[in-house]
């Protein structure tokens, strides 16, 4: 049988706000544990919450960059339920009015298409504490420091039919919310986590399949490895005649399988109720253009822009557009060697393998875009070949100084001296007078593969200084001669 995936996401971005949600406590990460929980965070009695006006503009960009409906009335809800690390006993969340309703996002998948996610909603809701097992033996430890953190939780609808595409929509979001500024993307700090929603049915079925959430997940990789594991093992049950039940599963990626945490019914039953203590947020048409004209140019433009601009393909453009910083790089690059194409090529191929290499960031890179941009000059001006490039480069990235500065310490200006390089020549052809004579007497179809040793020898000769294109044509017209 011919199965189909079927995925929703839900991701839950942590806000870059200085204090929390309702509090003034700081979300500054790793401080020692319960140092920034305040009786608010805690639900104490006699304290009230007041809401985080930079939350709700955070939230409204994001409506506004997914071209969604803003809930101009939405209303806080109290989430009900035990968690060791809750110590109010609820969460506050938002339930039947959210502030971000239905929008959308184009992601670009790897064959060079754009498919469009729906998102259904987008809400605010405050994070509960984290339990720590590793350190307490037999025990477990509640750290409140998280108790608070303004989240925006963003819920797609099951749009996505494999796991590569639920990766794709989860870098676009991601690359969103940091294009935004509205938060850090930091995967491994929790600022960003995922619960994959997870179903197969048969090809053409229209019902869907029943679902299990995978909570969670902090990594694209392990997104992709999570969810491909979880539909082998339905897959795998349905056909050895099982069942699927729906439950909450836990990615373990030691083991590569996922694990019952929970079964979860049809419906929990959270007994929301507005939230008493706090008022329904009402958002103006004014406030909503004051943030309008605060967004940035968004991935989807930027990409759109690189290709109209730049004659870049839509892969290059959507690899480019990835991060602010990326493109920003890219851009300065551009502007300095005038050449949208090369920069393009040594930004993702050299400098990604780099980075890829050092484990860095752009904003962290050994090579400045200033650098980078003056190196490629040298390229355009004949002044180095691409091969001693790569040497410049590399020199670049050790802390060398500038390509000029390289150039001319290691003496590796390129020789465009016609005259010199012809005089390089007749000495190497006289040194390799039997395969000259060889060349010559073959027929055309032969001649390409022993020009091809010429031309090496050649480079060898000049420590590949000369120039490539005239060392070809001076070497054409001496052989035939």
């Amino acid at each position: 049988m011919q199965w189909e995936v079927v995925i929703g996401l839900e991701i839950h971005t942590q806000l870059t706000t200085r204090s929390k949600i309702f509090s003034g406590s700081s979300t500054t990460f790793g401080s020692e544990p319960n140092t920034q929980a305040s009786l608010v965070d805690l639900g104490m009695p006699g304290v009230l919450p007041v809401l985080n006006q930079e939350a709700v503009r955070m939230a409204v960009m994001f409506g506004l960059a997914i071209d969604a409906e803003i809930g101009q009335h939405n209303v806080f809800a109290r989430k009900n339920y035990f968690y060791p690390d809750l110590p109010k006993g609820y969460q506050i969340s938002q339930m039947e009015l959210p502030i971000v309703g239905k929008g959308h996002l184009d992601i670009a998948l790897e064959d060079g298409t754009v498919k469009r996610v729906g998102i259904t909603r987008a809400h605010l809701e405050e994070d509960a504490g984290k339990s720590l097992h590793e350190e307490f033996t037999g025990a477990t430890g509640i750290d409140l420091n998280r108790a608070g953190t303004p989240l925006l939780e963003i819920v797609s609808e099951p749009d996505m039919r494999s796991a590569k595409e639920a990766v794709a929509y989860v870098k676009a979001v991601h690359a969103l919310v940091r294009y935004l500024g509205i938060c850090d993307g930091n995967m491994a700090e929790g600022s960003l986590r995922c619960d994959c929603n997870v179903s197969i049915r048969p090809k053409g079925q229209v019902e869907f399949g029943t679902r299990c959430e995978i909570k969670n997940v902090n990594s694209f990789r392990f997104i992709e490895k999570a969810i491909n594991t979880e539909v082998q093992r339905q897959i795998e049950l349905i056909e050895d005649g099982g069942k699927v039940i729906q439950q909450t599963r836990l990615y373990d990626p030691n083991k590569d399988e996922t694990r019952p945490m929970r079964s979860k019914e049809e419906a929990n039953d959270y007994r929301y109720f507005p939230d008493p203590d706090l008022l329904p947020v009402v958002i103006e048409e004014s406030f909503l253009g004051e943030v309008r004209a605060t967004l940035p140019e968004l991935p989807p433009q930027k990409r759109e822009r690189f290709q109209e601009q730049f004659g870049l393909s839509v892969y290059d453009a959507s690899v480019l557009a990835t991060s602010r910083e990326q493109a920003d790089y890219f851009e300065k690059v551009v502007s300095i060697s005038g050449d949208a194409k090369l920069a393009a090529n040594w930004v993702m191929v050299e400098l990604g393998s780099l980075l890829n290499k050092q484990g860095l960031d752009i904003d962290q890179s050994p090579v400045s875009a200033e650098q980078l941009g003056g190196m490629l000059l040298r390229i355009k001006d004949n002044t180095i070949s691409g091969k001693i490039a790569k040497v410049v480069f590399e020199a670049m990235a050790n802390g060398e100084g500038s390509a000029d500065e390289i150039i001319d310490k290691r003496g590796l200006k390129q020789v465009t001296d016609s005259g010199a390089i012809s005089a390089v020549l007749d000495e190497m052809l006289a040194a390799n007078a039997e395969q000259v004579e060889q060349y010559r007497a073959a027929d055309e179809a032969k001649r390409g593969k022993m020009f091809g040793f010429f031309v090496g020898q050649a480079m060898k000769a000049s420590k590949g200084k000369a120039n490539p294109q005239q060392v070809n044509e001076l070497l054409k017209s001496k052989l035939e001669g």
